[in-house]
């Protein structure tokens, strides 16, 4: 899809899929795009355009990376693929907080750290954090399915990573709002069910008059009662 700029396009920062939707200023799908990705009609057309269309998350993905190549196209100087690194990746980021439509207050701010500020007030609007994340995840695969090497894909950068998460903690901070995920609870596995057989040989054992070597308990009683020694005689003296 061909990108042309156009000065008057309208700006959003997220859309249905969690993107920054028109990021750059001016980006316009061009008449013979538009044109391209219509259906030829028919009704054979527009069933293969059905079965043939990507997923909304593909289709923003292309969005994105199409944003991206123009933003490098519009550089100055104009910036190739190959010699992008993580630190244009931040001037991205941070030119795309001029369309952002989050109100991050200011630590001067009344409502710094409402999350439902009564009243407006003129803190700056910026991009979600959840927007940003979701969109270096984008670039970061369309880089590599673009040719890109994943050693060298400059979304995945530290600093990228580093920015974010200042981005996450600021935000929540002054708007807030928690971005933690909520940890679950583990749930104790029950007792592992002890097998019928073993439950019914033990109690078989239990209850049999034997013990371990085959003998009959009560048999070994009287074994040692038949050979009970007599009672020694009494003292001569006693019989007097």
């Amino acid at each position: 899809m061909d990108l042309v700029p156009h000065p008057d396009s309208p700006h959003s920062d997220t859309n249905d899929n969690g993107g920054v939707g028109s990021s750059a200023p001016g980006l316009l799908l061009s008449p013979s795009a538009s044109s391209a990705s219509s259906p030829a009609g028919g009704g054979g057309g527009a069933a293969s355009s059905a079965l043939a269309s990507p997923s909304r998350y593909e289709s923003q993905k292309r969005r994105d990376w199409n944003t991206f190549g123009q933003y490098l196209r519009n550089h100055r100087p104009p910036l190739s693929l190959a010699r992008c690194s993580g630190a244009h990746v931040l001037e991205f980021l941070r030119y795309l907080d001029q369309f952002g439509k989050t109100k991050v207050h200011t630590p001067a701010c009344p409502f710094f750290g409402h999350p439902s500020p009564p009243a407006p007030c003129p803190c700056p609007l910026r991009q979600a954090w959840g927007s940003l994340d979701a969109l270096v995840g984008r670039l970061r695969a369309a880089y590599e399915e673009n040719g890109g090497r994943p050693e060298n894909n400059p979304f995945g950068a530290r600093a990228v990573r580093l920015y974010l998460r200042e981005v996450r903690d600021h935000q929540s901070r002054a708007r807030g709002v928690s971005y933690e995920k909520k940890k679950r609870k583990k749930v104790p596995a029950p007792p592992h069910p002890v097998p019928a057989a073993v439950i019914s040989a033990s109690s078989s054992v239990a209850s049999s008059p034997h013990d371990g070597n085959g003998h009959s308990h009560h048999h070994h009683y009287e074994h040692h009662h038949h050979h009970q020694m007599p009672p020694p005689p009494p003292p001569p003296g006693a019989a007097a």
